[in-house]
């Protein structure tokens, strides 16, 4: 990517390049990369391509993500083929500075936390516009089995959310695993360990975007001063 002229602001989608870019260095070479799902993570994609006769392949949280991966000649593998990964690079909704996220804006949460999982190392790439001092002001995804909509719906209702269900083309829309998303809106989740504990119990939740138990380690957030890299423990 060409140098910004002095003074010149970057585009987010300049910064996403960037922190795109950036992430290669995370890249354990000879192994196989675990790899996101959105606009960011596309942007790494493009980048591991341009590394990937160095590494053995990636493991996709999406279907989308995995035919972006094969159109770029980058080999596919399952997740179950594959007993850890040494990194997952993946973006974010909202970071904290704890490594706390939201995730799902991109309706893959439920894969991107399986993936996160199994990786020793989740390296988060964003743009400076995501981190916050507190989760919830993006709208939470829920991914949720469909006959179980409308109650989970009320129980976030209760706790103080408004939760409706994604829609897409006037249909709820339905994920990778054949579920629906409720976003919901209005939270300020100030223990997010605890939150995510207490809602992926909820009966007919599937995975709750919040990522307490599978933080981040390192982040490469995408500032106008540059790649800042936070690291939390």
């Amino acid at each position: 990517m060409s140098t910004p002229a002095p003074n010149t602001a970057l585009t987010q989608d300049e910064l996403k390049t960037l922190v795109g870019q950036a992430a290669l260095q995370f890249v354990v070479r000879g192994e196989i990369v675990g790899v996101g799902t959105g606009s960011t993570v596309n942007k790494f994609i493009d980048a591991l391509a341009t590394i990937k006769d160095e590494i053995k392949g990636a493991v996709s949280s999406s279907v989308a993500s995995t035919e972006r991966l094969r159109a770029c000649g980058i080999k596919v593998f399952e997740a179950q083929e594959v007993d850890a990964l040494s990194v997952y690079i993946d973006g974010a909704d909202e970071i904290d500075r704890n490594g706390f996220m939201i995730k799902g804006g991109g309706a893959a949460l439920t894969r991107e936390k399986i993936v996160a999982a199994q990786s020793k190392k989740f390296v988060c790439i964003a743009d400076e516009s995501k981190l916050v001092e507190t989760l919830g002001a993006f709208p939470l995804p829920v991914e949720v089995i469909p006959m179980a909509t409308a109650r989970v719906i009320r129980q976030f209702d209760a706790m103080g959310g408004r939760a409706m269900v994604r829609m897409k083309d006037g249909k709820p829309l339905v994920t990778d695993n054949g579920q629906h998303i409720v976003d919901v809106t209005g939270l300020h989740i100030k223990d997010p360990l605890a939150f995510e504990l207490t809602t992926s119990q909820w009966p007919g939740v599937v995975t709750v975007g919040v990522f307490a138990h599978q933080k981040a380690q390192v982040c490469l957030l995408g500032t106008a001063s540059g790649v800042k890299t936070l690291t939390f423990e």
